[in-house]
């Protein structure tokens, strides 16, 4: 099979723009976790653990209406939070860099195939 150079380039430019976004996407949600988790040593430290009684998450850290607010007062867990959060939206955030890159290439199939996936994604984050 023979490629040209053309769409070899235009690949290998996609490629690096994505691998970008995922470096990215990972980088930013680590630096807010840090954040997050030094915010919270530094208030927290020195606190006793109570290891009798596990307690999860406070309703208000398992949406993201309640971890933006969390964060807006600088509360070191929806801090971390919202880092986490981040960290699960770079592959969501690569899928549709990938349909953008496509849809500039004017790669029909690709678009149609990444479409369907950002569909599923989006299916399964926002099912009831």
């Amino acid at each position: 099979m023979i490629v040209d150079r053309e769409t070899r380039g235009g690949a290998t430019r996609l490629n690096t723009w994505l691998s970008h976004v995922l470096r990215a996407g990972v980088a930013v949600s680590a630096v807010v976790i840090l954040t997050g988790a030094a915010i919270y040593l530094a208030r927290h430290g020195s606190a006793r653990l109570g290891d009798r009684v596990f307690h999860g998450e406070p309703a208000d850290l398992r949406s993201v209406t309640g971890i933006v607010g969390g964060v807006r007062r600088l509360e070191s867990r929806a801090i971390v939070q919202l880092g986490l959060l981040m960290l699960i939206a770079t592959p969501i955030a690569r899928v549709v860099a990938s349909a953008i890159g496509f849809l500039w290439a004017r790669d029909r199939l690709y678009v149609a195939l990444t479409g369907a996936v950002l569909m599923l994604l989006a299916y399964s984050l926002f099912r009831l």
